[in-house]
């Protein structure tokens, strides 16, 4: 059995990250607006990431370190720009607006 992370872009063009064990089944699920919740209430959704992992704790831990992130830096993970990542992954400096 495989786990994945997904993240949806909602029509008020806010994200909302998730794990399952079953992507397609929970996918059906958010489109539908059977979930309840944020993305209920922000339809229509769309899947613009996903990746898979072998274990529910690895899913479990990405999923709550992109719900941790900036909007910047899941957007340059849904464009799969690892360079901006990491640019982006270093401290933030309040006063020079890096980070």
């Amino acid at each position: 059995m495989s786990f994945g992370v997904y993240i949806m872009r909602c029509a008020d063009n806010s994200y909302y990250t998730g794990h399952t064990d079953d992507l397609e089944k929970r996918l059906t699920e958010h489109y539908d607006g059977q979930c309840g919740g944020y993305t209920s209430t922000r339809l229509p959704v769309k899947l613009v990431f996903s990746e898979e992992f072998s274990t529910r704790e690895e899913a479990l831990a990405c999923e709550h370190q992109i719900k941790g992130w900036r909007r910047k830096k899941k957007e340059a993970l849904v464009r799969g720009d690892w360079e901006e990542i990491s640019r982006l992954g270093r401290k933030y400096h309040p006063s020079t607006g890096s980070g």
